[in-house]
């Protein structure tokens, strides 16, 4: 969509084009065909487009996405509204004002303008900078927004700065920081004042400035990103904050004591991805009074039952044969048919292995493959 129809799109006629999109019923042809008699060709592509991507954007983004205007790669990078909502409150420790370098279409500025930050954004897509200033309007918050060159505005009159550099070079999404825009060089420099920088999860521990805090954040399960905050407003090295139905857990490097390695116990654990990327195994094997059954695998095992918010918890039922051969007519004895695979450490693929098994039964299980100080071990396991 460019800058002219979106704008149109924000007048009355365009917002009772929007609304007639919205509320059509029919086929993709019948309702283009029908929306055409109310406006040209390609403002009624960008109705239907805004119609899909709302849709589309509430998973992310909660009842918002309703009113709120997206281009296709902004909303694959905007921030999910818990994730977002997270760092908001920590930018908003050291307030009271916030600059957002990358702003896109504006998620971020959302967040932080509910914590009650005066904020501001840049971004060098004229549209998207235009998306960001009406969806604050659509939203109800303040907040300015201007297209600008992250590289070249002074914040130190802000309390805070903000990016999520682009991550995608000439061939796609990129997982080298030198392909980011904007730089590795300048998310550095950022770094030595008062900043967040979004990254992706997958950086490695190495690139971490010293001093930077890393955070690590899983929502649902789902690892959604790493944080990297300045040490003026870092708190500790490592930390894994992990989102889930009972509200937020945070673990950190302090929480550490390290933990010992030895034999399957009565329950296994299995990390939160965010505590895993963070390198915080052991912190949770010393929350469960466990310990690794690897020192390289991220299972962690315990003679006591806990339920912790970093883990998984399973029961261990029993151990099973670990070649294909003994663990197929182990699991048939059992009358096991519906069958979940688990597996750390180990070269499985559970789908092609599910179909080797090939179970009949009527008991569904589930099956850790793992390894338990450097053996191959095949454990049946309940969640609890």
């Amino acid at each position: 969509m460019d800058l002219e129809t979106f704008r149109w799109l924000l007048t009355d006629e365009g917002q009772g084009l929007l609304a007639a999109a919205t509320a059509a019923a029919g086929t993709p042809l019948q309702v283009q065909r029908s929306l055409r008699a109310r406006a040209e060709t390609d403002r009624v592509t960008a109705a239907l487009g805004q119609v899909e991507l709302r849709a589309r954007a509430a998973a992310k983004l909660g009842a918002d996405a309703a009113r709120m205007y997206f281009t296709r790669d902004g909303l694959e990078q905007a921030t999910r509204a818990t994730v977002a909502r997270h760092r908001a409150s920590r930018v908003a420790l050291v307030g009271p004002s916030v600059v957002d370098l990358t702003c896109g279409i504006g998620g971020d500025l959302v967040a932080f303008a509910r914590t009650g930050l005066t904020t501001a954004g840049i971004d060098l897509d004229p549209v998207r900078v235009e998306m960001a200033r009406a969806n604050l309007a659509a939203l109800g918050l303040g907040g300015a927004v201007e297209v600008g060159d992250a590289t070249a505005l002074d914040v130190t009159p802000f309390g805070a700065a903000y990016a999520d550099p682009a991550r995608r070079g000439t061939h796609g999404r990129s997982f080298r920081a030198d392909d980011w825009t904007p730089r590795w060089t300048f998310v550095e420099s950022l770094l030595a004042g008062r900043a967040c920088v979004k990254v992706a999860p997958g950086i490695p521990h190495s690139l971490v400035p010293d001093g930077v805090e890393a955070e690590w954040v899983s929502d649902q399960g789902e690892v959604k990103e790493a944080a990297l905050w300045s040490p003026a407003l870092a708190t500790v090295a490592r930390r894994a904050t992990v989102i889930g139905r009972g509200g937020l857990a945070t673990l950190t490097d302090e929480d550490d004591p390290g933990a010992d390695v030895g034999g399957v116990g009565a329950y296994l654990y299995e990390p939160d991805g965010a505590v895993i990327r963070a390198g915080l195994v052991t912190a949770v094997a010393a929350g469960v009074e466990g310990r690794l059954v690897d020192r390289r695998i991220a299972y962690v095992t315990s003679d006591a039952a806990y339920h912790s918010p970093f883990a998984r918890s399973y029961r261990v039922v029993e151990q099973l044969p670990y070649r294909e051969k003994q663990l197929k007519a182990a699991l048939r004895a059992r009358n096991v048919g519906p069958l979940t695979i688990k597996k750390r450490g180990v070269d499985v693929t559970p789908e092609q292995l599910r179909q080797r098994l090939s179970l009949r039964g009527d008991e569904a299980a589930t099956i850790v493959l793992t390894r338990v100080s450097g053996e191959g071990t095949a454990l049946l396991v309940e969640p609890i």
